[in-house]
């Protein structure tokens, strides 16, 4: 696991690649992840069959409350941007994971876990976070606040990098319609 010592290194010589990158968000052992400014809802027409993917849930872009903030309403779960894109070589593995401070509210900020080696490594890539209010009530976010970690860790190297793979989400630039793809 990388240090905020080796985090900076990697940064330094080009294996990680963070934009826009923010020294403050360097933690002892994980780089901070804030949350962006785009979410959207999920709207499933009936049972979700995983092996069907015409049975996926629609995603709606889930617009911000007039003071800008990102409602979460119980039992929700929103996919939205992490803020900024990153890049990892095929010798780094990230490891995501929702902030204990979030957590503690009945809040999960997950991902499937890992961001794996050679992620947004042609092309900077967002990651895509899911967020569940386990609460009775709505919870309010705000944009750009540190909503998780990225562990970072050392691996051999990557046959196949992420971002050649087909189902690939390090193309994740630009529309919802892509979180499927």
């Amino acid at each position: 696991m990388l240090t905020d010592r080796a985090i900076r290194r990697v940064y330094s010589s080009g294996e990680l690649r963070v934009d826009p990158f923010d020294a403050a968000f360097v933690r002892p052992a994980a780089l901070s992840l804030r949350l962006g400014h785009e979410a959207f809802g999920l709207q499933s027409r009936g049972t979700v069959d995983i092996a069907d993917r015409s049975t996926y849930p629609d995603l709606v872009p889930k617009d911000l409350d007039t003071k800008g903030r990102l409602v979460v309403e119980p039992g929700e779960a929103v996919p939205a941007r992490a803020m900024g894109k990153i890049g990892l070589s095929e010798n780094l593995v990230g490891l995501v994971d929702g902030t204990s401070d979030y957590a503690r509210l009945g809040i999960s900020v997950v991902l499937c876990g890992q961001v794996i080696p050679g992620f947004g490594r042609g092309k900077l890539a967002a990651i895509t976070l899911e967020i569940v209010n386990h609460l009775r009530h709505p919870v309010l976010l705000y944009p750009e606040t540190r909503t998780c970690n990225s562990m970072l860790l050392s691996s051999t190297g990557s046959e196949q990098p992420y971002d050649v793979m087909p189902h690939s989400y390090s193309s994740d630039q630009e529309s919802g319609s892509s979180l499927w793809n």
